[in-house]
């Protein structure tokens, strides 16, 4: 398993091998199954590991991933949800 895909499922609370046994609902639209982690900020051709994280990384069924590749717009879009869901997550554990 690559290592952003355990990135996210860490951060999310997923079994390390979640990917491929449980059913994650992919973070665009939220209607399919999740099949990719996607990188919202490419790597590029150096592969940098700085971008493994939790703020660069959804998890996209493949039909969002391709619209996350082709349109800048819907890839804002999806960092724009992202941010949102952090910010939730963060605010639950203040409180806990």
């Amino acid at each position: 398993m690559k290592k952003h895909v355990r990135v996210y499922l860490k951060f999310w609370g997923y079994a390390v091998s979640s990917m491929s046994q449980e059913k994650i609902l992919c973070d665009g639209c939220e209607a399919n199954f999740a099949n990719d982690v996607h990188h919202l900020s490419r790597r590029g051709s150096g592969g940098s590991k700085k971008k493994d994280t939790p703020r660069n990384l959804v998890a996209l069924c493949r039909n969002c991933h391709i619209l996350c590749e082709s349109f800048k717009e819907y890839n804002e879009k999806i960092k724009d949800k992202l941010e949102k869901k952090i910010k939730k997550k963060e605010l639950c554990l203040k409180i806990i």
